[in-house]
């Protein structure tokens, strides 16, 4: 299910979305915020501080914001390294601060979260963990080495030592749980975004089918009138012209090309109507569809209504159903050993399918997460011997889970074999189960009341 489009979304290359305005839009608000710090620190609280360094420092990030704004365009983006260069200059010039302003016993210590926490919600595990790092490195010399901070009167304000540890616990154990937390969460939403992106892809490509099966055999239909036109008029100059060889000759040419245009329009036709350009197909007739591409695998497909053949429902044939299905049939056949049972199942209100193989079943105790985008799970050699190149139970199911709930389906997924099929499914393993079930009206077209006429066809205009 892998596809060079989705590395454009990928969540490895978000960072490479943040712009350098953003960043240098955030940088103003703490330099405003630091300059607000040291000024009521002073004039308010008459705290003594070295404000020739203070000011050399908030200078600096002036100056950097300054270069960025002057040298680079402001629609510019910045790279992994370039996003963590800046996060790591902010934070080096905080603990710089801190370390003029006393260390763990100013509060405003706590600040070293934010530049954490941007890493690890925007920037990739390893520059999360190096950043990080550096926060866990700077709060502990911080702990220990600072210039105090003292009132004009020369009183030093400094809390107590358990106090400054357990600052300094307490500042390590939020820096890795905030790093951890945000990695995960954002993982998790990268996951999700990208999966959604491959089903719309994935759903605009089945689309794109429908609609070309539909022209190819609308056009077939329309081009037959003009071509046997051209045919019997062809005939009758190839009768007229039987004293004139040269022309005669002409005339079975255009009349042979004719009778040409006419068998790949036919061919045309009938792909386009047995492909996607009918609305409503029988339930049997779309399942099997599906399996389609499946069938020339190497792996034996069976086909099974549990209903009265007679009312076998008529269901519409949308192209999230058929890609859903398609999916669903393509997991059965590339882990079952040698074959795949697709039963059908009807009642006068809900329309359900099984698709079972014969193989493993699906791993038990990721049976729960069956559905999640990019799932991973630790792959075996016979594994990786039985389907090379395959990611496993991630994004293909997903996508077809999406694309059948989009129609109105429910899914389960299950091990083992309650029902067997005589002849075929092998009876000594587990196998796994997909369910697939919709309330008849989400699906049924049999329902003449609901239904709309499809019309007449429309000019082909160029």
């Amino acid at each position: 299910m892998a596809d060079p489009d989705l590395k454009t979304f990928s969540g490895h290359t978000r960072a490479n979305w943040i712009r350098l305005r953003t960043m240098i839009w955030l940088r103003w608000i703490a330099i405003a915020g630091q300059l607000m710090a040291i000024t009521v620190a002073q004039y308010f609280f008459d705290l003594r501080l070295d404000l020739g360094l203070c000011y050399l420092a908030i200078g600096a990030s002036v100056i950097a914001n300054l270069v960025a704004m002057f040298v680079f365009p402001e629609n510019k983006r910045l790279s992994e390294t370039e996003n963590l260069l800046m996060v790591m200059f902010d934070l080096l010039q905080l603990g710089f601060l801190l370390f003029l302003t006393g260390g763990l016993h100013n509060p405003f210590a706590l600040l070293i979260l934010g530049p954490v926490t941007i890493s690890a919600a925007v920037l990739s595990l390893r520059s999360t963990v190096v950043l990080g790092g550096t926060a866990i490195l700077m709060v502990t010399l911080l702990s220990q080495f600072h210039y105090p901070l003292r009132t004009n009167m020369g009183f030093i304000l400094e809390i107590a030592d358990v106090f400054v540890f357990g600052t300094w616990i307490a500042m390590i154990i939020a820096i890795v749980f905030i790093s951890l937390y945000s990695v995960r969460v954002t993982s998790e939403i990268n996951s999700m975004t990208d999966a959604l992106a491959a089903t719309q892809m994935a759903l605009a490509r089945e689309q794109k089918l429908t609609d070309l099966g539909g022209v190819v055999a609308a056009a077939a239909h329309e081009l037959g009138t003009p071509l046997a036109t051209i045919k019997l008029a062809s005939g009758e100059l190839y009768d007229e012209l039987a004293n004139h060889p040269e022309l005669r000759e002409d005339a079975a040419l255009i009349r042979e090309q004719a009778d040409r245009c006419r068998d790949i329009l036919r061919d045309m036709g009938r792909a386009g109507k047995n492909d996607l350009h009918m609305r409503q197909a029988p339930l049997m007739s779309v399942l099997e569809e599906a399996a389609e591409p499946h069938k020339d695998r190497g792996k034996k497909i069976h086909f099974e209504a549990l209903g009265d053949p007679t009312e076998q429902p008529l269901i519409y044939r949308k192209p999230e159903i058929i890609h859903g299905l398609r999916n669903l049939i393509q997991n059965a056949v590339d882990f079952a050993r040698a074959e795949v049972l697709v039963e059908a199942e009807w009642t006068d209100d809900r329309i359900s399918l099984r698709i079972i193989d014969d193989g493993e079943g699906f791993p038990t105790h990721l049976l729960g997460r069956i559905g999640d985008p990019f799932m991973r799970n630790r792959r075996t050699p016979a594994s990786s011997a039985v389907r090379p190149a395959y990611e496993g139970m991630g994004l293909g199911l997903f996508i077809a889970k999406t694309l059948l709930e989009r129609s109105g389906a429910e899914l389960s997924f299950a091990n083992g074999l309650d029902r067997p099929s005589e002849g075929s499914i092998r009876e000594d393993g587990p196998g796994a189960i997909v369910g697939v079930s919709w309330h008849r009206y989400r699906v049924d077209a049999g329902d003449r009341s609901s239904q709309s006429p499809i019309g007449l066809n429309h000019p082909i205009s160029a």
